[in-house]
């Protein structure tokens, strides 16, 4: 427990004394035992107010610290000695701080950083000292906000340039680990305990000594294919050897042989590229190809510290868990620790995102309505309703008079010429059948977006390598086998899974094993066979500031 300061302990007993003498038991202590409490009040505000002015002495002008009172209390707790004596537990505190700055997400973070090196390397130790305890009472607070605003600070908004004083509770294990001689242990335990983050820290080791240097550029314009003519192929040889597509035996055996055509060894470095970048793996080099193979190293490693701060968010302790990756577009799904499914899925376009989520999958429904949502109803539904009067009717729309009833409004007593699309004063609902835009299952999960995963009768859109179609939920390839599965996980037989299949009617199956779903975005990740993976940005979060600041930012770290 946070040991308290010896004038807490004082207001502790002053306070006690007055409650006492409420209870008309005043005095319980001599006059003499008051006059010493008093001056040993006055000593501890005296003592506080010193170690206030120590930390300004110390600071000495220094704009980053910003938590005073709280240095001023444990410098004071530990007798004015240098905190970060142990070397180990400082490079751990530099390292995690500076997968943050690599992130690009928080200025104050970056001049902390920045600072640090500077009184490092000119051995100002007790500024480094006192710094490097105010960058962690800041990153605590980060660490402890994640939960709560960790979908806006790490999706485009940005840290906090002023985070709050950590809770009680933190600032308790800092000064336990503090006492008992285990700081090393405590920072140690800020950083994400996940193999998917310390995945990303090697990666972003590997690619560091590319990022150092210069890199080349391959702008040859057009479709390349086999036998096409290369203007600079040391270019794209280096490029391909560099991100690890190309070993580096095989790049010096082209290079030896003085090639100057695209041949088959450089097109299978590119099958792998594009493999890894989610693109269609034919070995040509088109537009996104050519667009990914222009990105640099140093790009790439900013994108590689976001998405690791991104592993903060979704912790993968559940041992039944489905996963659908947005900018992946992309399900898995793990049973007692086994994978046991994966399958393209749809997401929301950019104009409606699919939202990120932690829920659970409590039903599957076979053959389910779809109460349209309103703003689809407006927006897409009652226009081409207004151009078309049988487009209702033909794709299975029933009006109905409201959200609280289920009375049947007749198609044909609407007068289509005066409908306005905001203020129309029904709902719509789709019936079952081979026309309903979710298809045969509907998984519910419950959140307060009204999302849900489903199957869908399009099914030509999951060959497309884009697919961000939806309105906002999430179309399943494998819809018909994920309901197997999951109903099978809830101890619902194969046999009456496939008689629900066989039916037309509507049916709700709840699950009682219900599996822990988490809606995430991940631009970046390593798989399980150690290949990095970069996905586009569909969103727009991986946006955070300008190239100037960007460019910066990257000149300060890899100058040291």
């Amino acid at each position: 427990m946070l040991k308290l300061s010896r004038m807490g302990l004082v207001l502790m007993c002053v306070f006690s004394q007055v409650n006492h003498a409420e209870e008309d038991t005043w005095p319980v202590q001599p006059l003499s035992a008051r006059d010493q409490l008093e001056q040993q009040f006055s000593d501890d505000i005296l003592q506080q107010k010193k170690a206030r002015q120590w930390v300004h002495e110390v600071a000495n002008n220094i704009a980053a610290i910003r938590y005073v009172d709280q240095l001023a209390d444990l410098y004071q707790s530990i007798g004015f000695v240098p905190l970060w004596q142990d070397t180990f537990t400082a490079s751990d505190f530099e390292q995690q701080l500076r997968m943050v700055v690599l992130s690009n997400i928080s200025s104050d973070f970056n001049r902390r950083y920045s600072l640090l090196k500077h009184y490092k390397q000119a051995n100002d130790w007790r500024q480094y000292d006192l710094l490097a305890t105010d960058t962690l009472f800041a990153y605590m607070s980060y660490v402890e906000g994640i939960p709560s605003y960790g979908r806006g600070w790490l999706f485009g908004a940005g840290v906090d340039p002023q985070l709050p004083v950590p809770s009680q509770a933190s600032l308790s294990r800092l000064y336990n680990a503090i006492d008992t001689e285990r700081l090393r242990f405590y920072v140690n335990s800020l950083k994400p305990d996940d193999e998917n983050y310390t995945r990303l820290l090697l990666a972003i080791d590997a690619l560091e000594p590319a990022a150092s240097g210069d890199w080349p550029g391959f702008y040859q314009p057009g479709i390349i294919r086999m036998g096409t003519r290369l203007r600079d192929p040391d270019a794209l040889i280096t490029i391909l050897e560099q991100l690890g597509d190309l070993r580096d035996f095989e790049a010096d055996q082209i290079r030896a042989a003085g090639i100057r055509t695209y041949n088959v060894d450089l097109a299978n470095a590119v099958k792998s590229f594009q493999r890894r970048h989610g693109l269609k793996e034919d070995g040509v080099i088109g537009p996104q190809t050519r667009q990914w193979l222009a990105i640099s190293p140093r790009s790439r490693i900013r994108v590689l510290a976001l998405n690791a701060q991104r592993t903060r968010l979704w912790p993968s302790d559940a041992a039944s868990l489905l996963v659908v990756n947005i900018p992946n577009y992309a399900l898995s799904l793990w049973l007692n620790d086994r994978h046991v499914l994966d399958s393209k899925v749809i997401v929301g376009r950019p104009s409606r995102r699919t939202p990120l989520l932690t829920t659970n999958v409590s039903s599957v429904v076979f053959n389910p309505y779809w109460n349209v949502p309103m703003s689809i109803m407006r927006k897409d539904i009652l226009p081409k309703a207004q151009r078309d009067r049988g487009y209702l009717h033909r794709n299975g729309f029933a009006v109905i008079r409201s959200w609280q009833s289920s009375e049947q409004i007749p198609i044909h007593t609407i007068d289509w010429r005066i409908v306005n699309a905001k203020s129309f004063p029904y709902r719509l609902r789709q019936k079952p059948g081979r026309k309903n835009a979710l298809g045969r299952f509907k998984f519910n999960m419950p959140n307060d977006h009204a999302i849900y995963l489903h199957d869908t009768p399009a099914k030509s859109l999951f060959a497309k390598e884009t697919r961000a179609f939806s309105s906002g939920c999430v179309r399943v390839e494998q819809a018909d086998n994920l309901a197997m599965i999951l109903l099978n996980h809830s101890g619902v037989p194969e046999q009456r899974v496939n008689e629900l299949k066989s039916r037309t009617k509507t049916k709700t199956v709840g699950l009682s094993n219900k599996v822990k779903v988490q809606v995430i975005y991940q631009t970046a990740w390593v798989d399980s066979d150690g290949l990095v993976n970069y996905r586009n940005d569909v969103y727009d979060y991986d946006k955070f500031v300008a190239m100037s600041q960007n460019q910066e930012l990257f000149t300060s770290l890899y100058t040291e």
